[in-house]
Order: C-alpha cells, then structure tokens, then sequence
C-alpha cells in the first residue's frame, strides 16, 4: 500500500522510512535518571558509606597507585542500569571508584564479581 509522506511530500511503500522524517533524540532512561535528585542523593550516601575512598585502591586492586585515593571520585553500578535498571539504587549494587579504576571496572577490566567483594556494608 502507498501513502502521501509528510515529511518530504512524496508517495512511499507504508513500511518505507523518509529520510526526511525528523529523528528524535530521546533520552534514554539511564540517561534521564543520571538527573535525578533521588541519585544524587543515593551518589552522595554511597561515597559517605564509603568514606569517600575509592574502593578499587583501599584494595589495591589493578595498577593502584595511591591506596587512599580521594581523588575523581564518582559512583558506580556494578551491575550496569541497561541490564539491571531494577537495582539502580540497591546499595549492594554500587560502589565509589576512582576514574581510572571507574573506566576499568566499564570496560571489564575488573569484574563485576571483585566489585561485589570489595562493597562496604551499609551501617
């Protein structure tokens, strides 16, 4: 079946995408998360459980440098939001990382197994 396009004015198959329709840049969940203030609220409490020492170092994981390592500190999901939205906020399922041992545990590096033992308990 064939239709009048919107976009471009031209007669296309029904299930023929323009090349004119506009592309939407939708947020992604993650993403839209990321903005929220109940994770900034929950980022600020795992770095206070983890007395704003990233984890990786204390434990002289993978090319330590300095064990007290205070320095670019974010928090990370060991189980990664695009697979494991559900335990976005589980504090079993974060942890405090400096940015060189962040972009390790990201990229496999160390895995998500000796992240989950190094995870302080909650108080």
């Amino acid at each position: 079946m064939l239709k009048a396009c919107p976009y471009c004015g031209k007669i296309h198959g029904k299930k023929e995408e323009c090349t004119k329709k506009p592309v939407h840049n939708r947020e992604s969940r993650e993403d839209h998360f990321r903005n929220t203030s109940r994770w900034r609220l929950k980022r600020e409490q795992i770095k206070k459980r983890d007395k704003y020492l990233c984890q990786a170092c204390l434990n002289n994981l993978f090319g330590t440098t300095k064990r007290l390592n205070t320095e670019e500190l974010s928090v990370h999901h060991v189980r990664p939001l695009k697979t494991n939205f559900d335990e976005r906020l589980d504090d079993e399922n974060l942890i405090t990382l400096c940015s060189f041992h962040h972009e390790l545990a990201e990229k496999g590096t160390i895995s998500a197994s000796e992240l989950i033992k190094i995870i302080p308990p909650t108080v």
